[in-house]
């Protein structure tokens, strides 16, 4: 009975150091950007991995804001200053509209200009709010002293 309780623990030690690793490699993952589609101050931006967390998210834009900018100048904000930008996970590619609930892009010239909707993160900015971030687990925004807050739900 003991050895059974011992091998067991190995077992289970050996899982747990198995899944973090696993998700020790997902957190390192480069975020790779597969397209980036706008229309005005509006952009969607196509990746194939990204940040697992909001905080891995948030960090992952304010490291990358500037290269955006300058690759594929994003965001564009309209006169106004507001901008809006979606991250969307690209799946399996383009697709032809048929399904329903799919993203098109107009700026595509081809049936397959659609893909399945997989919002990630998006990051807004409006006069009266700010620059804000939309994650899996909610709502942040920057407040005066360039601290990350959550809003709290009502």
């Amino acid at each position: 009975m003991k050895a059974s309780k011992k091998r067991l623990l190995w077992v289970l030690i050996l899982l747990s150091a198995i899944l973090t690793s696993y998700v020790f490699w997902l957190s390192q993952r480069p975020v790779e950007i597969f397209a980036v589609h706008q229309d005005g101050e509006f952009s969607d931006v196509l990746v194939r991995t990204f940040p697992l967390t909001d905080k891995g998210k948030i960090a992952w834009w304010l490291k990358n804001k500037d290269m955006l900018k300058n690759k594929y100048n994003i965001p564009n904000p309209g006169p106004d200053g507001f901008f809006s930008i979606n991250f969307w996970l690209f799946g399996n590619g383009y697709k032809t509209e048929g399904k329903y609930d799919r993203r098109c892009f107009e700026d595509m010239k081809t049936q397959e200009n659609c893909i399945d909707k997989n919002k990630t993160f998006s990051v807004n900015k409006s006069r009266n709010m700010g620059v804000s971030f939309t994650g899996d687990s909610g709502v942040y925004f920057i407040n005066d002293a360039s601290e990350i807050i959550k809003r709290s739900s009502d």
